[in-house]
């Protein structure tokens, strides 16, 4: 099967719903007669025993139903996912600023709004941690400590010519989804709720759900129909809100609606984990990188999470792109009393890339050259074996970056920035290569497999099921090419259902960029068992022989290379009359891939993504001000089935990653308190902030057998090139004020910028 025969409409097939208001999201279903509201009683103490809760008098205020407290659960109070360590409600304890203490259930939301203002809550304080590296020292760790090795890196940092060692710090990241949390839920029959989620993962919520109510997973049904984004944020802590309603409506009997409002959403949920970390790196005197340690402190938050995962990720990237043969590299998951911090778009990867750039960069400003001559020099390729046992396999590390070579030629790009540098004393341009090398799979073995339910109506009309979600990746569209393809139907016969846990079961979280792959190949499993029943009919029809070669194409049907006459409906109806079975369930688990986590080696990944990116930047001397020139990309989408949307989101990852590192800064005090709590405190990227120009050139590449249709994974990957950004400024910084004292800090806020710049 090739791009060129699964090529994509003129438009997503969302697009059009998108821009005229028409999608449906939780908060656009009409709620039923007698629907309550939830509103939620949080903390407003970081750390600290629960002394007195004292609901009386919200219980009296008009419109209140109930006030739903620990007591008040009939299964277990426990949200906790990978870790049972999170209560849904608080009972005796509270470990962060915003953690859930009670529920609110009225006829409005502005009644329970006005309940909460009555309730009593007194809470005697206790000591707040919220550095990682404070935590580790008291011990307070979520999950235990790990490390991944090749080599030996004791002996190897003897026999280097240079060895240099630093910090780096990177900071959180607001997942800032257009649509909050939330979830709407429906009592049923049996004593059975259906949930309508804005969550990643159906069956997460599903589980989670089930187990706070004290009943089988059969009862509990999820549906979604898109997100208005989730970028890794409703992951996991989507099920603490479907919980929530959820619980109302069970026990109630009645609807039940839960949505925050944004700063209630800022408030109360995690963000990316912040990472404080420490590099050693050797080279030998041709900088070649002989050696390289890490020691990675994650700020976890109050609870395990996805952190533990997140970690583990962090050390299977820590050494980006490079093929160093001595690597040991170990993490700390660390509690502190922050919501529990969850995964995001790159799921710890980007901070275990950081930290090795941040290396190299320091290593090539003590050397006295760009540390792009020491990133080129240390790229791996075929055969290299990461230091987690896996050996590489169509690396396209150096060919992304040659083809970039072609574009901007390093010595072009230098003279330059340097001719600009020398003739404008208040203004500095910084240039700076970002290579990446990110795995495909979720790491965890067990998650990578999918299912995936097709229905071929009477009328030739198809039904698709999928355990995808769409959260704006474009993931629907590609279901639809998938389809159409195996089939040999036009896009517009099919239609993809909603998500439901009752249709498909056991599904994995759209996550880990693995969701076209994992769900596309489940559904070409369902659409060729269809395929091959058709075959047989047709061969059947005109007796020919078993080795006779049907093909399925623009809805006709051809034996042998030749038209048969026969069209797609008059098929289905000759199949329906036949009393052929039109409906197939696929399954689909990733072939190869495993890890054994007591050795820390294994094959983890179904293949890799590469890439390379060049960043420019120009920075105002005198006011610390900056602007993204240029961001030239060359990136491996293998064999893309869908153009627009793979450009889309790279495109979107990019900006994310340069927000990430430049303006998106979430500040805590001391006392655990969000400080950057609302859009006019926490600064994303806008039209005015992103690159001047964003070239975005496609690999030419084969892909991958384990990718569908070899079209490589692009949700997540592409964030990082926006690492570079940091580099770039701080290239900048540097031009002007050579003796700058600029730390690895991210992110390079203006002000970070302009103290360096006169530090």
């Amino acid at each position: 099967m090739t791009s060129k025969q699964i090529n994509p409409p003129p438009a997503n097939t969302d697009a059009a719903a998108h821009v005229t208001g028409k999608s449906v999201y939780v908060d656009d279903i009409p709620v039923m007669e007698g629907a309550l509201w939830v509103k939620v009683l949080d903390a407003r103490v970081a750390h600290g025993v629960i002394k007195r809760l004292d609901i009386r008098a919200a219980e009296q205020m008009e419109g209140v139903v109930k006030i739903f407290t620990y007591c008040d659960i009939p299964g277990e109070n426990q949200v906790g996912g990978i870790i049972p360590d999170e209560p849904l409600l608080a009972d005796h304890e509270v470990h962060f600023q915003g953690q859930p203490i009670a529920l609110i259930a009225a006829e409005t939301e502005d009644q329970a709004a006005a309940a909460l203002e009555k309730i009593i809550l007194e809470i005697e304080p206790l000591p707040v941690i919220t550095d990682p590296r404070e935590a580790f020292r008291q011990g307070k760790l979520l999950s235990p400590s790990r490390t991944f090795s090749k080599g030996n890196t004791a002996e190897a940092f003897s026999r280097c010519a240079h060895i240099f060692e630093g910090k780096t710090e990177t900071g959180g990241q607001e997942h800032l989804y257009l649509e909050t949390q939330g979830a709407y839920a429906i009592a049923t029959e049996h004593n059975s709720v259906r949930i309508y989620s804005s969550t990643q993962g159906p069956t997460a919520v599903q589980r989670t759900v089930a187990r706070v109510l004290g009943v089988g997973m059969n009862q509990v049904e999820v549906d979604v129909t898109r997100l208005g984004g989730g970028f890794g944020g409703k992951e996991d802590q989507a099920s603490t809100w479907g919980a929530f309603a959820a619980l109302v409506a069970h026990v109630l009997k009645r609807p039940a609606k839960c949505i925050p409002h944004r700063m209630e959403d800022m408030r109360m949920t995690g963000k990316r984990n912040p990472y404080s970390s420490d590099f050693k790196i050797g080279l030998d005197a041709d900088c070649r990188i002989i050696a390289y340690e890490a020691t990675f402190y994650q700020n976890g938050g109050a609870a395990a999470d996805l952190s533990p995962a997140i970690l583990e990720r962090t050390l299977f990237h820590a050494a980006n792109s490079y093929a160093i043969p001595h690597v040991h590299v170990t993490a700390h998951s660390c509690k502190t009393n922050l919501p529990p911090n969850t995964a995001f778009r790159g799921f710890g990867g980007p901070q275990g890339k950081f930290v090795i750039e941040a290396a190299i960069d320091c290593a090539a400003k003590n050397l006295g050259v760009h540390a792009a001559l020491i990133q080129r020099k240390n790229l791996l390729d075929d055969g290299y074996e990461f230091h987690y046992g896996q050996i590489a396999v169509g690396a396209e590390a150096k060919n992304s970056w040659n083809t970039l070579e072609q574009k901007q030629p390093f010595a072009a790009v230098m003279a330059d920035v340097e001719a600009f540098n020398t003739t404008h004393a208040w203004q500095k341009k910084g240039a700076a290569w970002m290579p990446i090398c990110f795995g495909i799979s979720f790491t965890n073995t067990m998650m990578n497999h999918a299912r995936a339910l097709v229905h071929v109506y009477s009328d030739g009309s198809v039904g698709v099921s999928t355990g995808a979600v769409e959260m704006g990746q474009g993931v629907n569209m590609k279901m639809i090419q998938v389809a159409a393809a195996c089939l040999g139907v036009s896009w517009d016969r099919i239609k993809l259902e909603t998500t439901n846990t009752t249709r498909v079961a056991n599904t994995s979280p759209s996550a880990a960029s693995a969701t076209a792959d994992l769900n596309g190949k489940a559904l070409t499993d369902a659409c060729n068992q269809i395929r091959a029943r058709l075959d047989a009919l047709v061969k059947s029809l005109f007796g020919a022989d078993e080795k006779a070669a049907v093909t399925l194409r623009d809805n006709r049907v051809y034996l042998n290379g030749q038209d048969t006459d026969l069209n797609w409906n008059q098929l289905i109806q000759q199949a329906f009359i036949q009393r052929v079975n039109l409906s197939a369930k696929g399954h689909y688990a990733t072939p190869q891939i495993h890890f054994d986590k007591s050795t820390g080696k294994g094959h983890p990944f179904a293949y890799h993504v590469y890439g390379t990116a060049l960043t420019v930047c120009t920075v105002d001397c005198l006011r610390g001000i900056y602007t993204i020139d240029l961001v030239d990309v060359v990136h491996d989408f293998g064999t893309s089935i869908n153009r627009h949307i793979d450009l889309g989101q790279c495109e979107g990852g990019i900006v994310q990653g340069i927000g990430w590192m430049t303006m998106e800064e979430v500040v805590y005090n001391a006392e655990g308190r969000l400080l950057s709590n609302a859009l006019s405190t926490y600064k994303i990227p806008d039209i005015y902030s992103v690159p001047a120009v964003l070239d975005i050139q496609f690999l030419d590449t084969e892909g991958s057998d384990l990718a569908i249709f070899k079209s490589k994974a692009v949700g997540e990957p592409p964030l990082m090139y926006g690492i570079g950004a940091f580099f770039a400024l701080r290239n900048a910084v540097l031009a002007f004020n050579p003796a700058s004292n600029i730390a690895y800090s991210a992110p390079m806020t203006p002000e970070k910028v302009l103290m360096g710049l006169h530090g």
